[in-house]
């Protein structure tokens, strides 16, 4: 790993941005035939999702940030020579040990002078990735940082999940962040954190604490799926009121934290979670809805990977143009948040 000591707090930017998604798509047809009492217009219209990409058989949260990588590489003629570490941010990594980030470093031929580590964060987890990747570089660990984020939550739903089934999809982004004088400069972050949270968003069987296959479907007198602890379960309104509160509030202080106004913003792009919560945050942010991005309808809610996936979208179709600022916002499963601008 590379280190400039007598270099401190530099610039830390957004430099480029990719993503990659599976070959493989779930649309609201589909799930419409699943689930006959949810229409394809319902569904469209109260997620704003039309199809969701799903990891194939054997392909794991790894290959996903392998393509993403590859793909920047490849787009922006990028030396993997000038990478000086590896962040990835999964919840669904392809081994409990070693961390997938150090195998990425051998797959993408990446020095071994780099560093490498994975965090598990869900849909905060970009913006805390920017957070750790700015740290790096300002304090002279690093000059340039790739920043990872991928997940397979599909592997984690029940067939007659149908609430989280019509909203989750797999994907996965490559960011690069370094020191250069270009690119969207990184400014202040606020953070936040409720635990108390976690049962409202969570994948219970699996870890130390609970053996995986040990759960049982769970249904109301009709015989309605109600939940399984070996696959993700959600309190959709728990999680509507949790997002409902804090995200307004995230706004105003990450605004505050840089000395900005509603009016210095450009575009506010927060996590893809889905187009009825994001309406609702918006409204409550008071946010004009021209300076609002969504970007999920071809996608889903990619967990991690929402952020960087619509940066990289509306900078291609040209609704994000340089030297715009953005304030960036992800939230969700831990209770976790976190928020930050980006720009000149």
């Amino acid at each position: 790993m590379s280190g400039e000591s007598g270099n401190l707090n530099r610039r830390a930017a957004i430099a480029a941005v990719s993503f990659w998604l599976p070959r493989q798509t779930l649309d609201n047809e589909q799930l419409s035939g699943r689930f006959p009492e949810w229409q394809v217009d319902k569904i469209t219209s109260k997620t704003g999702i039309r199809r969701r990409h799903i990891a194939g058989e054997g392909e794991t949260a790894g290959d996903l940030a392998f393509h993403a990588a590859e793909a920047l590489f490849e787009e922006y003629g990028l030396s993997r020579g000038d990478i000086d570490f590896i962040l990835l941010c999964t919840q669904s990594a392809d081994y409990i040990l070693p961390t997938t980030a150090c195998l990425l470093q051998k797959r993408l031929n990446i020095p071994s002078s780099a560093g490498a580590l994975d965090f598990n964060l869900g849909c905060s987890g970009y913006v805390y990735g920017l957070s750790l990747a700015k740290g790096l570089i300002g304090t002279g660990a690093a000059r340039n940082v790739l920043l990872l984020t991928a997940d397979t939550y599909t592997r984690f739903l029940h067939e007659e999940d149908k609430s989280c089934r019509t909203l989750f999809g797999d994907g996965a982004a490559a960011t690069l962040i370094s020191c250069s004088s270009e690119g969207w400069e990184i400014g202040n972050f606020v953070f936040g954190t409720d635990g108390g949270g976690g049962p409202n968003l969570m994948l219970r069987n699996g870890g130390s604490k609970y053996p995986r296959n040990t759960g049982a479907d769970e249904r109301n007198e009709a015989g309605t799926f109600l939940k399984n602890t070996d696959y993700l379960y959600m309190t959709g309104p728990e999680i509507f009121r949790f997002t409902g509160t804090v995200v307004p509030a995230l706004v105003t202080d990450v605004l505050e934290r840089n000395a900005l106004s509603m009016s210095g913003i450009d575009w506010f792009v927060f996590h893809q979670a889905n187009r009825y919560m994001l309406d609702m945050v918006r409204q409550r942010a008071g946010i004009p809805a021209d300076k609002f991005l969504v970007c999920l309808e071809e996608t889903g809610n990619t967990v991690s990977s929402t952020i960087p996936i619509a940066l990289k979208t509306a900078w291609s179709d040209g609704r994000i143009a340089p030297g715009q600022k953005l304030l960036l916002a992800g939230f969700g499963v831990g209770y976790s948040w976190a928020g930050c601008v980006v720009g000149p």
